[in-house]
């Protein structure tokens, strides 16, 4: 018997709740527990292709939990955007929960169980995210994956990484008490409900001129979405392990903060909203400064994984720029960025876990001619780094394809001389450590590839990063499902 899209629903959230206390029941028994991990990864994503399904059948889920106060419920309901994002993060969760069982053993990692446990709490936390009906269910939720994610990135236990997580908790946990919260009381009083809504909520609520200050207080009170000077907390968080990084910059922690934000803006402002009344204008500036700056310092960074952080600072730009140009074609190119830059970056971290495991690499200066001893880990590097430039036959070049049809549509030439400017970077950061990996002697030290369960997970998502070129087109059908007007003031 099928269950319901509301039952499915209600599974996808807390199945990964119930799938933790298992996890620690499993604790010795290794073998099992990984096992069960990506178990409830497979599941969750059945589930959510279920709830997807039944939207596409015109059964829409929702989920009422209870009222916190009089008009304020702990809610979840389904629409397109976050069907996107539950979809990516589940989906990509099966592959970094068998990547990470083949690193942390071959790391020889302490403490994998607990790993495990907080990775499954910090996916729910990312649905809860992408499926929450209002503001209060999503602010709930956004500071579940702060905290959920904290251990994971203390996971080490060294002081570094103490500092490193401390440096984290505190930018994230500050700016969502000290610029989110009052957003989103802002909100509240001025419009009285927190409820997302096709078209927006503000209009007709809202001075006009107070937007761009409401705006701001989102943009930057969501500080997972890394807009500088908010990002310090990023390359703080490169102390923890490979797929803790891969967890942070592709399935849920920074996408969870462009998502919210892309969210906001389409469901609470609404884009015609920030269209008209110019209250996005500032903050395509501020995503163009965050697009290049991040870019240029990337280039100078010797740490592979502190490079690939400050790219993943200049490409959740992209997803803000998209945002802020307030219009059907940068949200489509928005949320095509969020899909096609973690297919790509999960791809780039699980590459460089594997040279660490493989080589005890950590420089991209040490990383001549390993290529020839790790063909496919850099292969698959390769292929990853010319998604996130923008060349096709690669996913990434939709996203970027959609930014500058919006910044066009803007008539934003500074803007479309930004997004030219910023793949240019990208190469400039990325095609370096795969040609010298690949292209220059090897060294006299034997290495061979990481063991098959890091190495199949890589070869998927860069063989994903091919597929998404390729069916990039039904995502888009699926986003023109986005009411981006309200219904009074739809043409």
């Amino acid at each position: 018997m099928m269950i319901t899209s509301n039952y499915a629903l209600f599974l996808a959230l807390f199945l990964p709740l119930g799938a933790a206390v298992l996890l620690a029941a499993l604790r010795d028994m290794p073998r099992a527990r990984d096992i069960a991990h990506v178990a409830t990864a497979a599941i969750t994503f059945a589930l959510v292709l279920r709830v997807l399904s039944g939207f596409l059948a015109g059964d829409v889920a929702h989920l009422y939990l209870f009222d916190v106060m009089s008009g304020l419920p702990l809610a979840f309901a389904v629409e397109p955007l976050g069907l996107v994002f539950a979809a990516l993060a589940s989906g990509l969760w099966i592959v970094i929960a068998i990547y990470a069982a083949g690193y942390m053993r071959a790391a020889e990692e302490a403490h994998q169980t607990r790993f495990a446990i907080f990775f499954t709490l910090a996916i729910a936390a990312a649905l809860g995210i992408a499926f929450s009906a209002n503001l209060f269910t999503l602010f709930i939720f956004y500071e579940v994956l702060t905290l959920s994610t904290y251990p994971l990135v203390a996971h080490k236990g060294t002081d570094e990484a103490r500092k490193g997580a401390r440096t984290y908790l505190i930018i994230l946990l500050s700016t969502s008490i000290a610029l989110l919260f009052p957003a989103i009381i802002w909100t509240w009083l001025a419009s009285g409900t927190l409820n997302f809504e096709p078209g927006g909520i503000l209009q007709g609520h809202l001075d006009p001129a107070l937007a761009p200050v409401l705006l701001a207080l989102f943009a930057f009170g969501i500080g997972k979405a890394a807009l500088m000077p908010f990002h310090r907390w990023l390359p703080a968080a490169m102390v923890a392990p490979a797929p803790v990084s891969a967890l942070l910059h592709a399935v849920a922690v920074v996408k969870g903060g462009v998502f919210a934000l892309l969210k906001i803006s389409v469901y609470i402002f609404g884009t015609g909203y920030l269209s008209s009344t110019n209250a996005s204008q500032w903050l395509i500036w501020v995503a163009a400064f965050s697009i290049i700056v991040p870019a240029l310092i990337a280039i100078t960074k010797d740490d592979l994984k502190a490079r690939l952080a400050y790219s993943t600072i200049s490409q959740l730009a992209y997803v803000t720029l998209g945002v802020a140009l307030a219009s059907q074609a940068g949200m489509i190119g928005s949320t095509l960025q969020i899909v096609m830059h973690a297919m790509a970056k999960i791809t780039l971290f699980m590459c460089a876990g594997a040279i660490y495991v493989a080589a005890r690499k950590t420089k991209v200066s040490d990383m001549s001619g390993l290529g020839r001893a790790m063909p496919v880990t850099f292969t698959a590097f390769l292929i990853a780094s010319f998604s996130i430039i923008g060349l096709p036959p690669l996913g990434g070049a939709w996203s970027k394809y959609f930014l500058l049809l919006a910044a066009a549509d803007a008539q934003q030439t500074a803007m479309i001389i930004v997004l030219g400017v910023g793949s240019l970077l990208s190469i400039a950061y990325l095609l370096p450590v795969a040609a010298r990996a690949l292209f220059l002697p090897a060294p006299a030290e034997m290495t061979r590839e990481a063991p098959p369960a890091m190495l199949i997970p890589i070869c998927a998502t860069a063989f994903g990063c091919l597929l998404l070129f390729v069916f990039a087109h039904d995502i888009y059908g699926f986003l023109l499902n986005v009411p981006l007007l309200a219904p009074e003031v739809a043409p």
